[in-house]
């Protein structure tokens, strides 16, 4: 699947490593029928622990599943627990102006009402959203949009020195929505 037009961009500059892992799964999506994805499915081996013991069907959210696998992948430590959205809130170091490849936990209530999370790296904001490259987005990898004023926390990888790529990205104000969570 090919990015959206307004971030081409990503396939042609420099980039954070967690960004570039993330790519190589852009427009994978779960596998709608009683069936299981295999690739999705493979993750949760890969990632290991306890995670492969929990992570039985890719209907199960996947977010988290998603950024463990990029984290891992990027030589970046995987959270404690990592299929629950909120427990990337640990992840690396807090940092107050989201940039480029940094994780953004979003805060969402479930249908029965219940505190939940969702996560995924920034690759862009304009006044209203962030725009958000993650899993599980509605059933795939991709980048959608996040209002603003869902987001619980920011965190920015433990980097040895900083990418010059990890900067504030401002995209066309034109552009509301990629897409929404489901």
């Amino acid at each position: 699947m090919a990015l959206p037009n307004e971030f081409q961009w990503l396939a042609d500059e420099p980039k954070t490593r967690m960004i570039e892992e993330a790519l190589h799964f852009y427009g994978t999506t779960e596998d709608l029928s009683p069936k299981n994805n295999n690739t999705i499915m493979a993750w949760a081996v890969e990632v290991g622990g306890k995670v492969a013991d929990v992570y039985k069907a890719d209907s199960i959210p996947w977010c988290g599943l998603f950024m463990a696998l990029v984290a891992k992948r990027a030589k970046k430590q995987v959270v404690k627990d990592p299929l629950w959205a909120l427990n990337w809130g640990t992840f690396g170091k807090l940092t107050e102006v989201p940039m480029l490849g940094d994780v953004l936990v979003f805060n969402r209530i479930t249908p029965d009402g219940k505190k939940a999370g969702h996560v995924g790296l920034y690759v862009g904001e304009n006044t209203d959203h962030f725009f958000v490259l993650g899993g599980n987005q509605n059933d795939s990898v991709c980048i959608k949009a996040m209002e603003k004023s869902r987001l619980y926390i920011c965190r920015r990888p433990n980097y040895n020195i900083q990418p010059l790529s990890v900067t504030v990205r401002i995209i066309d104000a034109n552009i509301n929505s990629v897409g929404s969570l489901a």
